[in-house]
């Protein structure tokens, strides 16, 4: 491993609890790190803003739900830079209390979209659902509970840690459920432009004249870069305010990118480049849409 940011950290931030996914995706992705839990996503980034984790792994979206709540609200903010990617296959397992039985339960426990994503074998186990504020905090309940009756949707580091046995693995409606994490950090660490496919991540507000959106976007496509997202949301409950953020493929050194964002720039009232990094493997295997 390079010499990275990435590689000399030995504390990551995650949000949520001791088992949640964000837990796991850290393991996958920094394996060499300690992984400390934040109770929130705010939390998590003050962390490596007050250096008290040296990076933080923060999802942002994913591929059933869409992007996460909240989470483009907080980056620009942040005071923080991307240097990394690491998309997260979600694998739901049903838990329960060690002597448990399938027919045994009456009642499952997890966070809204995980329930979300387990609809068949909630039916077909006549479950009844119930929401609760994290999916690795759902496996700390019934553990506590010690209730035969009662499940929880979890990761399967999460019945590791709270000593619970996996009655059902893998209960998922969809097998493409990914999420994908950034990697953050209190400085940039742009990856070279020769070091292959690369991700440049950017926020930017158009200015205040017709077309400014198809004049800036224009660039990109004139140019032949390839934008991978973009995505607007409101600033200050303003609707006259818009902020974009974006994903293109390639690196600012490279000319097409270079001469695309200098059009973007022209017809923009900001333009702020959070991060440049190697883009995951995973993009190599998306199914085509």
């Amino acid at each position: 491993m390079s010499d990275t940011l990435i590689a000399r950290a030995k504390k990551v931030a995650f949000q949520g609890e001791a088992g949640a996914y964000a837990n796991l995706a850290a393991r996958e992705a920094l394996p060499h790190a300690m992984a400390i839990p934040s109770p929130s996503f705010e939390d998590a980034i003050a962390a490596v803003r007050e250096r008290t984790a040296d990076l933080c792994i923060i999802p942002v979206e994913n591929s059933l739900h869409g992007r996460i709540a909240d989470i483009h609200h907080l980056l620009p903010q942040a005071g923080l830079y991307i240097v990394g990617e690491h998309f997260h296959r979600v694998r739901h397992q049903l838990l329960g209390v060690k002597g448990a039985t399938l027919a045994e339960l009456k009642t499952v426990f997890s966070q809204g979209p995980a329930l979300g994503q387990c609809r068949k074998v909630i039916r077909e186990l006549n479950l009844h659902p119930q929401v609760w504020h994290d999916t690795a905090g759902s496996a700390r309940h019934i553990a506590e509970l010690k209730d035969a009756s009662a499940g929880a949707i979890a990761s399967s580091l999460a019945a590791e840690i709270y000593g619970l046995v996996v009655l059902k693995p893998d209960v998922e409606d969809e097998p493409h459920n990914m999420t994908r994490f950034l990697i953050m950090a209190p400085e940039p660490d742009d990856a070279p432009a020769d070091a292959g496919p690369v991700i440049t991540t950017f926020i930017f507000r158009v200015r205040n004249v017709p077309a400014a959106l198809y004049k800036a976007m224009g660039g990109f496509a004139t140019n032949g870069v390839n934008m991978t997202k973009l995505e607007s949301y409101q600033l200050g409950g303003s609707f006259n305010a818009t902020q974009f953020y974006a994903d293109i493929e390639g690196h600012p050194d490279e000319r097409g990118v270079r001469l695309a964002l200098e059009e973007l720039k022209f017809f923009s009232a900001s333009m702020t480049v959070l991060g440049v990094y190697p883009a995951h493997p995973f993009r190599q295997h998306m199914p085509a849409i």
